[in-house]
């Protein structure tokens, strides 16, 4: 099928070349979590219970004698950020390189997003000097956006790499939500409590001219593959485009603040944010598709943030999509609750591993968050 966007002219478009994910190495079920934590109530057992969650990588607090779990103080959680967005996203980043035989030495740019601890230095920092980067490296930060940070920071990447053609640019999500907790018995925190899990995921961007808008010309494999380093064509989706809303009349809905009572900073969840997040979601897709001479049929991969049962069910109900579409969103959310600004990039890593993305595909890729904000990026293989 010919669309307006194969007719446009050549240009420099950048593409995901490789992904990789990382999560904290204990793991618990909701059950083994309420037992942990000694919760009895049963509005809050059954919030555990039904959010489609079956585990999640988390740090937990240290262990009393008596079994039960230390409070943590406010700064115990900023160090707790601190120790594992730096660990996470190592490893992430160290994983999304090692997949295309890239070196850290390759990394020109270096952009990292993280919104469940305060950082200063800031994460892009911290991994320069943790893994021994080069000190030239460019980087940047983008924090308090929340769990749809992921696509404005690919955004920017995307911007940068095609502004320098050739060169690798890296995207870091790491997000510590263990480190947001507040171990209360109200229905506020219980939600949030149920729902986060620890992870990190990095994407690697890069920039080349096109010729059919997918393949170099004919006979360029070869020579592109014999060369070393990031001037090497590298495969993977061109993003296309983006669009997003900005619901500022439900500004509050999705909010990290400071808790009085507790001491410390509180997440919290407005129980309408499903029925917010749908009333937008269709209005985003139209925007994004709008003037491509595609429509949502025509798109293979749907790769949706993994927000909870109910939000995914709303954005399913509002695109007519099914659960076989989502199912990469859906097993995520199951396997590793919801992991912030990465999620995405967890069920696009799970897209690429099981195998049957064609040149020529449409994907979708769609986060929503703090603003209230839905973000959605296309992308072509």
């Amino acid at each position: 099928m010919t669309t307006a966007l194969d007719r446009a002219p050549a240009a420099t478009v950048p593409r995901i070349v490789s992904v990789g994910t990382a999560v904290p190495p204990e793991h618990y079920s909701q059950e083994e979590l309420l037992d942990l934590f000694g919760i009895t109530d049963r509005r809050v057992r059954s919030v555990f219970l039904l959010g489609s969650i079956r585990q999640r990588s988390l740090v937990l607090p240290p262990a009393a004698p008596d079994g039960t779990r230390l409070r943590e103080s406010q700064g115990d959680l900023l160090d707790k950020h601190k120790a594992w967005a730096v660990s996470m996203g190592a490893d992430a980043l160290q994983l999304c390189l090692k997949r295309i035989g890239a070196d850290l030495s390759e990394v020109a740019y270096l952009c990292c997003v993280t919104s469940t601890g305060f950082l200063t230095p800031g994460l892009s920092a911290l991994l320069i000097r943790e893994l021994g980067m080069d000190w030239h490296t460019a980087r940047a930060d983008i924090v308090g956006m929340g769990c749809n940070a992921g696509l404005n920071a690919l955004a920017v990447v995307g911007n940068w790499a095609a502004a320098n053609p050739g060169r690798l640019a890296v995207m870091v999500c790491s997000e510590a939500c263990s480190a947001a907790y507040t171990m209360d018995a109200t229905m506020r925190t219980a939600v949030v409590n149920s729902l986060f899990g620890d992870g990190a995921a990095a994407v690697a961007v890069v920039a080349d001219p096109v010729n059919d808008g997918r393949r170099p010309a004919e006979g360029a494999e070869d020579e592109e593959a014999e060369e070393e380093g990031p001037g090497r064509r590298l495969e993977g989706p061109r993003i296309l485009r983006t669009a997003s809303v900005t619901i500022v009349d439900a500004i509050d809905a999705m909010r990290y603040d400071w808790d009085r009572d507790q001491g410390r900073f509180s997440f919290f969840l407005d129980p309408q944010v499903p029925y917010l997040v749908g009333a937008h979601v269709e209005g985003v897709v139209d925007r994004l598709l709008a003037g491509t001479s595609l429509r949502r049929d025509d798109v293979a991969h749907w790769l949706v943030h993994s927000g909870g049962k109910k939000v995914i069910d709303a954005v399913a109900v509002n695109l007519g999509l099914t659960r076989h579409d989502l199912r990469h969103t859906i097993t995520v959310l199951r396997d590793f609750g919801n992991v912030s600004s990465g999620s995405f990039l967890f069920s696009y890593d799970r897209l690429l591993r099981e195998g049957v993305v064609r040149d020529g595909d449409y994907g979708v890729l769609m986060t929503m968050g703090p603003g209230s904000t839905i973000e959605s990026a296309l992308i072509q293989w």
